[in-house]
């Protein structure tokens, strides 16, 4: 068979609320997934009602009920008795009437194992058989008992559930026929199948609710009329065993009811440390008992309402149901226990160092990670079923460290501020550009102590809410590059400068050094051109002198040869 609570990885979104809620720590993580550890589980349903993605869901055994309507065996219905806190019916008349719909030789009540079960302890506390008696008709308390607490096991009455009672008294009426238990528990599927037999399929309210939309069939239109009142249709409120008994004075017994996972946890450390006796203790692991399970806490928790349906449907009497020839109801309780193995010591202290608890007082016991305690969840991480990275007090201070160091080693100032532009953070840069000396006294303060608000008025009024510039710092002599950011869902304005004074000093020396140079050059051109002139001057002159006397040689030589 498929496990009964199963796991959707694509919906575990490490969230760690299923550990929290678990109160024997059976899951394992894997690859930040949730795992049930079947060994160690008691099927309590509490991962599947508190998981806030659905990533758990109950096995579906409705393919398993048709086949056994199919086969043409008569199949009968043992209906939990906290169904009338969870269809909107008046009397199990009607769901009768429905389920013979669906194709079931008929229904019947639990409740009538219910009667059974509690004669027997009635029989039990008569007879002082035990000096402290716990019933055992919630099989995830029975899994409690046996994987969990050895010692209180001999306590545990060796009794068959109602389910069980009910099935086996079924099955003697009519020994051909298949046995189909619907209820508000998850428990019972695993119960069922180690029944030998005596229960062949358990579906959960969900599944008969699904069943009866896929055949249209609506509870609302059956009308059947049934006044009758059984007392022992209390058992699923919390002591409803107890008012089903007829509690004899002269017993020396007292009475307890006990509901809810932590609550019988403590009560069986009662137990087993010796300082109860003579009672005996109605144990559930549901809180609420039945009319709490975790198919019907998973979509709605009315207790007062369901307590009411549940009171009116019992009635104030001390009628209850008859049976001829009940049967033999003894059963064996085995004990099971877990395969855990206890680390040492020192990988204990290993772990607890590597979370950052090297001393007592390091150890803050806060319960986020599901474990109660910083040593159990090192327990936890030596047994693989945990990981360091589920303490939150861990992750924040690793976190706030990482960003920290990076923050305050950058050498770009960044100041955070809230939308009335009041700084909120800054790191060391920023103290240094804006010359304060310590930066908790600038948290807190408007920005427009240190610097012009205008900028970041208008990113904040901007719809991409950003902007990049260049600009000058009058009152700090600085010259910036920054970048401001508003984050919207965060609420925050984000500063981020890059202090570009000595660039830009730089720049400036490099241009005045240029008009230096324009301004030699020029210079130096004028003296050139004046030079040039000079010469070109000198020089007209002397070609004139030259061109002149040449002129009257020539003339001279002509004269002579004439």
């Amino acid at each position: 068979m498929s496990p009964i609570l199963q796991l959707k990885k694509s919906n575990c979104k490490n969230c760690y609320k299923c550990i929290r809620a678990c109160p024997v720590k059976s899951i394992r993580f894997i690859g930040h997934q949730a795992h049930i550890i079947p060994d160690e589980c008691i099927l309590c349903g509490m991962c599947f009602v508190v998981c806030p993605q659905n990533a758990k869901q109950v096995r579906n055994d409705l393919a398993r009920a048709k086949e056994l309507i199919a086969s043409g065996r008569p199949v009968v219905v043992s209906m939990a008795p906290s169904f009338i806190a969870d269809f909107e019916v008046d009397s199990f008349a009607q769901m009768d009437q429905a389920l013979r719909q669906l194709g079931f030789h008929h229904g019947e009540e639990t409740a009538i194992g219910a009667h059974l079960v509690k004669t027997q302890y009635e029989e039990m506390v008569a007879r002082r058989e035990l000096p402290v008696i716990i019933s055992s008709c919630c099989h995830s308390v029975n899994l409690l008992i046996e994987k969990y607490f050895p010692r209180a096991l001999p306590f545990l009455a060796p009794v068959l559930s109602p389910m069980l009672a009910h099935a086996k008294l079924i099955k003697e009426q009519m020994p051909d026929a298949a046995v189909v238990f619907i209820g508000p528990c998850v428990s019972k599927k695993d119960e069922g199948e180690k029944s030998g037999g005596l229960v062949d399929c358990v579906l959960t309210f969900d599944g008969l609710r699904e069943w009866l939309a896929e055949e249209s069939i609506q509870l609302d239109q059956i009308q059947v009329a049934d006044d009758s009142q059984r007392r022992s249709r209390f058992f699923p409120t919390r002591g409803g065993i107890l008012r089903s008994m007829d509690q004899e004075t002269g017993t020396g017994y007292r009475y307890f009811a006990v509901d809810g996972a932590e609550e019988c946890i403590a009560a069986l450390k009662e137990v087993e440390s010796g300082t109860l006796t003579n009672c005996f203790i109605e144990m559930s692991i549901c809180k609420g008992s039945c009319i709490g399970g975790p198919v019907t806490q998973k979509y709605r928790s009315q207790p007062m309402r369901c307590n009411g349906k549940v009171e009116a449907y019992a009635g104030h009497t001390k009628e209850d149901f008859v049976v001829a020839q009940p049967p033999a109801l003894e059963k064996t309780m085995p004990y099971l226990g877990v395969n855990r193995q206890r680390p040492g010591e020192w990988q204990i202290r290993e772990v607890l160092a590597k979370m950052g608890k090297t001393l007592p007082e390091h150890e803050l016991n806060c319960g986020s990670c599901g474990y109660p305690t910083c040593r159990e969840k090192a327990i936890a991480v030596c047994e693989g079923k945990a990981d360091l990275t589920m303490c939150l007090p861990f992750l924040l201070a690793r976190a706030e460290s990482f960003s920290d160091t990076i923050i305050n080693n950058t050498p770009n100032a960044i100041i955070v501020m809230d939308e009335r532009l009041e700084i909120q953070q800054l790191n060391r840069a920023a103290c240094q550009l804006l010359g304060i000396r310590d930066a908790r006294s600038a948290i807190g303060n408007p920005i427009v102590n240190f610097l012009g608000p205008i900028e970041y008025l208008q990113v904040m009024d901007k719809e991409e809410g950003s902007s990049f510039s260049k600009h000058y710092l009058p009152e700090y002599d600085k010259y910036v590059e920054e970048s401001i950011v508003f984050d919207k869902d965060y609420h925050v304005v984000i500063s981020i400068m890059r202090d570009i004074t000595q660039q830009e000093k730089k720049n400036e020396e490099l241009a005045q050094l240029r008009l230096k140079t324009v301004e030699v050059t020029d210079r130096v051109i004028d003296k050139q051109m004046r030079v040039a002139q000079e010469i070109a001057s000198l020089l007209g002159e002397t070609t004139a002198e030259t061109k002149i006397a040449l002129t009257k040689l020539k003339d001279t030589l002509q004269k002579q040869e004439i």
